[in-house]
């Protein structure tokens, strides 16, 4: 049997990539693709427990502040595990994968964020992952300002409705941020054959053909 693909999405929050990814992925499983969909931090019951230490913003009232090496580590735990549980065995059996966000969102939030630089969390990736690389990344830059905008909005409104709380990496400033749209951009220029940057202000619907024009190519099979 073929192995699958394996297509990751990128962006800070606010950048619509979770809205693509459930979108081609729908169109995909249409086509008759089998489709896998995961995230990270999450996606395992392992995965599960350490995006609610990484991302709610009461961890480190209970826990104390957490290092930006601890938070890398427990980043590749996360990755490490979906890789054995999930991705591999998908790849194995001739699957698209697509998973919203990958050690990519690492270098940009540790690496460039936390200013961790790029070299330990590359090496990282090949200790933890065995330097398994997406074979496509879709790399969503809209401006930083309506990035940082939308995904305020949409973390206070899913904590009022929710009653959860993934608002730790929101609470950082816009000088943090700037470092991390900097850091994908260098990753974007780095590895331009894997990362496709996707900058529109475009509507929903219309990123979504563009995605699909891009995946068609790749894939070499039409989409719908």
């Amino acid at each position: 049997m073929a192995r699958g693909y394996f297509i990751t999405f990128e962006g800070l929050d606010g950048s619509g990539k979770t809205t693509q990814l459930r979108l081609l992925a729908a169109s995909l499983t249409a086509a008759g693709r089998n489709v896998v969909t995961l995230r990270q931090p999450g996606g395992t019951a392992l995965g599960d427990r350490i995006r609610g230490i990484l991302l709610d913003s009461r961890s480190e009232a209970s826990l104390g502040p957490i290092a930006p090496a601890t938070e890398m580590a427990l980043m590749f735990a996360d990755r490490a595990q979906a890789i054995a549980e999930i991705i591999e065995p998908a790849l194995a059996s001739g699957s698209i994968v697509l998973c919203d966000r990958y050690t990519d969102s690492s270098e940009a939030y540790q690496g460039g964020g936390r200013q961790l630089g790029s070299e330990r969390i590359l090496a990282m990736h090949a200790a933890a992952c065995g330097n398994l690389q997406p074979d496509l990344t879709l790399l969503l830059l809209p401006s930083l300002e309506g990035s940082l905008r939308r995904a305020r909005r949409r973390n206070q409104r899913h904590t009022r409705q929710q009653g959860t709380d993934e608002n730790r990496f929101e609470r950082e400033s816009d000088e943090f941020y700037r470092r991390i749209y900097d850091k994908y951009e260098e990753i974007a220029a780095r590895e331009p054959r894997r990362v496709h940057p996707i900058r529109d202000e475009a509507p929903i619907e219309e990123i979504h053909t563009h995605i699909l024009e891009i995946v068609s190519t790749r894939l070499g099979a039409p989409t719908p």
